[in-house]
């Protein structure tokens, strides 16, 4: 019993060391426990960053600046709306890169920035107008229009800058940029007029991506195909009921002059009105009577003939093998038709609505005529059948409308010598993908690289620089920085005097103003100090998913507007998907904000949240629907407080160059209670200082208990991880092996074994211990903290700062590893012996640890550890037996081996005895022994093997053989104990 004569200093170290061992040290009084370095009871994340402001906010353009320089740039997030887990993802990712360069002395510049994201912006505005107001931005106007955008702009602005900064991320705020503030239009401008003078900016009439609820030419990144399998009804925008989807279709062609027909096949119908020929394959036997002779075939609508043709791209297996060609309304029927010149006959219009002079299906809306065609055709007696299809659907992502493919005029950006650049970039090796896997997917897309359509028909976005010049006699396209210089350049190079001169009312494509971004947020066009000091950029870092829409412009715009690639690395992470490794969608309802991670949120305030997107016009009563199914499935008790680093470090323990990051949010709360080990570990340890207040100087060596030296060595080896971890871009090994070092080692090992000496009367052995505990704390937590600046800003305020000077890797000890190593290990057979009984074998059982090693080696091992064993295990006392005969005198509670070497028994003084756990089939020793003959029949195939006795070397061999042995013999000595 503790003596009442205590000091109140005692009791405050016993205080703190109580959350360990509370089993059997006393309940100290609350008045008692006070001390100046006082931390709170646990770990609470929220006080703790609230606490901590000043790691989130601290300069980012630090270090020597006559020394290495390090430069980032933020992929900018859309102020569509607020952050997802990709943005924290990359947020994190390059906060990390930061802090690591700035600890390595580096001058480093982060440039954080958002875009104005012109569809997705408009859309979610308009949306948002309509539901609430009941208004479009026609009702509005488009400078009416333009100033809600400003307005829903400015405010997303503020939440997102608010949660970037929340996450820990230090970006030099003072650099921030918009890509459509003044510089970024100046730089856009620039580009644009360059491009255009250089001849590789051009305007034509071409087949584009369309959605006809935008009215708008949209990119590729902004279709998703959605795959069906038979007949399917779909909402689209406008239609009052469901259009089915999923269905073949065929049709026949009457052979003019001939009594035959052709039957082709087709997903859509309406897109007839549009067929200019038909196409069959030369090598088809089935149309060889067709070929010799020019065979026509009868347009039942248009009521005009069209050829049949030959060519060697169309698929004999499909369908009939016979195919129509609309190259109007399909990039492949374009292609084919240019081939074999054929006419253009367009059907649909931008709004989706059939064109006029196509007789009773003249302005029917796209899929009514499709409805009516259905009818007409089976009237003419040429509809053959209908039969389930399966079939990839193209979705305009911001709208949800079905995609068409429309020739409109448009302008283009030609890409192939760009790409051919970017391509030698990266062979040469002056641009290094990570992870290089990705170099293949590169090449290929850069060889087939098409031409850019830059243009969109939106009124949110950069406005074209770009002049329409109508004289008396022709029209011209001048592309100019502003219309007094378009009128300049009217007159000097057109000769035009008095012609109407109008501006493109089209805005242009997102990816082409952040294409610029490398460059553009240091001044371009106009020089500056930072141009010279920070470009090229060190690294670009962002989601392969846009690795060819973002990075490789970049790449090519960079090196054609500044004769200079933007960045000399890429690093590419995944993309983050839900713990079931879905991709995570509003219609799933397994989006998860990092902001509810940070602060944890209830089943019932998510529902609150989706309603209010549904109320906002941003969610579909389908989609709603969904998402609350979805998440009622996936978080049914919502999701618990974790906090930033909690989220920070969860991230970062994924393989971020994996294609795909599964996301658990259990496995960030489990982090969270990591965090709290920790910060209960430094409790332990201020209270230790108190007491036995040990002198500052270095470590020696040579004062030090094994345990100190081990726990340094292991130190040692985390940072050596860490750090090629880091620079090998492989942040989960990183966070791993800190996970390991503080969870497994500090905590659970050497914490527990200092407790054996923080007595009075071993002050110089408690003291060593105070020190090594603070150093492995304070050093740990230095580098802990490129993950989790929020915890280690708190916890280091507490301990000693960190001498940089002395190297933990001096401490590395293999040897004295490798026999730590064993000791533990038989500490963990020992507790797992323990656990299998109902009650587990618990320190008021008296258990005592009878232990037989069969290796002197081993046997002088474990007589140094024997007070940490006893520890490690809670056993009342160890003795190492020194013969077998000696060790199978007593009868024993539990039995069992920890290796080839070693075997141990419990002895208790439980009164009844304790017994197995009724619900286990075999005992832990049965369990074992299976075990390790299964290991041994596995490792016996394998020796035995003709190819492995040829092609295994010898070094191979001979471990292989010197296991089998080891497992010979532990399997001996557990049929004995079985037995």
């Amino acid at each position: 019993m503790l003596q009442t004569v205590l000091t109140k200093s005692w009791y405050c170290y016993i205080r703190k060391l109580n959350y360990v061992s509370r089993s059997y040290l006393p309940n100290i009084p609350n008045h008692y426990y006070s001390t100046k370095r006082e931390l709170d009871d646990a770990y609470k994340p929220s006080i703790v960053e609230s606490n901590n402001q000043a790691a989130r906010v601290e300069a980012v353009t630090s270090g020597n600046r006559d020394g290495h320089r390090f430069s980032l740039l933020l992929p900018p997030p859309n102020v569509t709306g607020d952050l997802h887990l990709g943005h924290a993802l990359t947020g994190t990712i390059q906060d990390v890169l930061i802090r690591h360069k700035q600890k390595q002395g580096f001058e480093t510049l982060w440039i954080p920035g958002m875009d104005h994201a012109g569809i997705a912006t408009q859309v979610v505005v308009e949306k948002k107008l309509q539901k609430e107001r009941q208004l479009s931005r026609h009702d509005l106007g488009r400078e009416k229009f333009l100033a809600e955008i400003w307005a829903w702009k400015n405010d997303k602005a503020k939440s997102i800058k608010h949660d970037l900064c929340r996450l820990g991320n230090r970006m030099d705020w003072e650099r921030e940029y918009f890509t459509m503030d003044e510089q970024q239009s100046k730089a856009v401008k620039e580009a644009f007029v360059r491009l255009f003078e250089a001849g590789l900016i051009y305007r034509d009439k071409s087949l584009v991506n369309w959605s006809c609820a935008l009215e708008s030419a949209i990119s590729d990144i902004e279709v998703d195909s959605i795959e069906i399998n038979g007949p399917t009804a779909i909402e689209i925008p406008g239609y009052q009921k469901k259009v089915m989807f999923g269905e073949m279709v065929d049709i026949a062609y009457k052979v003019q002059g001939r009594p035959e027909e052709i039957v082709i096949s087709t997903t859509r119908p309406e897109t007839l009105l549009g067929d200019v020929a038909v196409a069959v394959n030369p090598t088809d036997s089935r149309y060889e009577y067709l070929r010799n002779n020019r065979t026509m075939l009868w347009h039942p609508i248009r009521r005009e003939e069209i050829p049949l043709i030959f060519d060697e791209s169309v698929d004999p297996e499909f369908g009939t093998g016979a195919v129509k060609i609309t190259p109007a309304h399909d990039r492949y029927d374009y292609d084919i038709a240019k081939k074999h010149h054929l006419p253009l006959v367009e059907v649909i219009n931008s709004k989706g609505m059939i064109h006029e002079n196509l007789g009773p299906f003249s302005k029917l809306s796209r899929y009514e005529a499709r409805s009516k065609m259905m009818d007409y055709l089976a009237n003419q007696s040429l509809l053959r059948r209908v039969m389930p299809h399966s079939m990839i659907l193209p979705i305009c992502s911001r709208s949800k409308d079905v995609i068409e493919f429309l020739l409109r005029p448009q302008w283009f950006v030609r890409c192939q010598q760009m790409a051919r650049r970017a391509k030698e970039a990266v062979e040469s090796g002056e641009l290094q993908m990570i992870p290089n896997g990705f170099e293949k997917d590169w090449n290929r897309w850069l060889d087939n690289c098409h031409d850019w359509c830059i243009s969109r028909q939106l009124w949110w976005g950069h406005r074209i620089p770009a002049y329409e010049v109508k004289s008396t006699h022709n029209t011209y396209w001048i592309a100019a920085r502003s219309l007094d210089e378009a009128n300049r350049f009217a007159q000097e190079r057109h000769d035009v005097e008095d012609g109407e001169i109008s501006q493109d009312p089209d805005v242009l494509d997102t990816w082409f103003s952040s294409s610029l971004l490398p460059f553009s947020s240091f001044g371009w066009p106009d020089k500056s100090e930072d141009i010279e000091r920070f470009y090229p950029l060190d690294m670009m870092e962002t989601g392969h998913d846009i690795m060819f829409f973002w990075v490789a412009r970049m790449v090519m715009l960079g090196q054609q507007l500044t004769g200079r690639l933007p960045f000399k690395k890429v690093l590419l992470h995944g993309i983050i998907c839900d713990e079931y490794g879905r991709k995570m969608s509003k219609s799933l309802g397994n989006v998860i904000k990092p902001e509810h991670i940070i602060k944890g949120i209830s089943l019932d305030n998510l529902n609150r949240e989706t309603e209010i997107s549904h109320q906002q016009g941003t969610l579909s009563a389908s989609e709603l629907k969904k998402s609350l199914s979805g998440q009622k499935k996936m978080l049914p008790n919502g999701i618990p407080e974790c906090g930033t680093d909690a989220l920070r470090f969860t991230l970062c323990s994924a393989n971020v160059k994996n294609h795909f990051i599964n996301f658990n949010v259990q496995e960030c709360h489990t982090n969270k209670l990591f965090f709290n080990k920790i910060w209960q570990a430094t409790r332990y340890t201020l209270g230790c200082v108190e007491r036995f207040n040990p002198p500052e100087k270095q470590l020696d060596k040579g004062c030090l208990t094994e345990m100190d030296r081990w726990i340094l060595s292991r130190l040692g080896n985390t940072v050596e991880v860490f750090r090629t971890s880091l620079e090998a871009y492989n942040f989960h090994l990183g966070a791993a092996a800190w996970k390991t070092f503080f969870y497994n080692n500090f905590c659970d090992v050497y914490l527990e074994t200092t407790k054996v000496n923080m007595n009075p009367q071993l002050l110089a052995t408690a003291s060593n211990h105070c020190r090594v505990l603070q150093y492995c704390l304070s050093l740990g937590l230095y580098h802990l903290e490129v993950f989790t600046p929020y915890l280690a800003a708190e916890l280091r305020n507490h301990l000693p700062s960190v001498d940089l000077s002395f190297k933990p890797k001096d401490w590395i000890d293999l040897t004295l590893e490798n026999e730590i190593a064993e000791i533990l290990d038989i500490c963990q057979h020992v507790r797992q012996a323990k656990s299998e009984f109902s009650p587990p074998i618990a320190r008021k059982h008296d258990p005592v640890l009878h232990i037989f090693s069969k290796s002197d080696r081993l046997t002088e091992i474990i007589q140094r550890q024997m007070d940490n064993i006893q520890q490690l295990t809670l056993c009342k006392g160890v003795i190492l037996n020194r013969t077998e005969a000696e060790f199978e005198k007593a009868t024993y509670t539990a039995k069992s081996t920890a290796s080839h070497l070693c075997a141990f028994g419990i002895l208790t003084n439980q009164q009844p005895p304790v017994k197995l756990k009724t619900e286990q089939t075999m005992s832990s020793s049965d369990k074992k022994l299976l075990k390790l003959q299964k290991e041994m029949h596995k490792l016996l195939n394998v020796v035995n093997n003709e190819g492995y006795k040829k092609s295994a070397n010898e070094i191979i061999q001979k471990k292989h053989l010197e296991r089998i042995q080891q497992l010979r013999l532990q399997i001996e000595d557990m049929q004995k104990m079985v037995l």
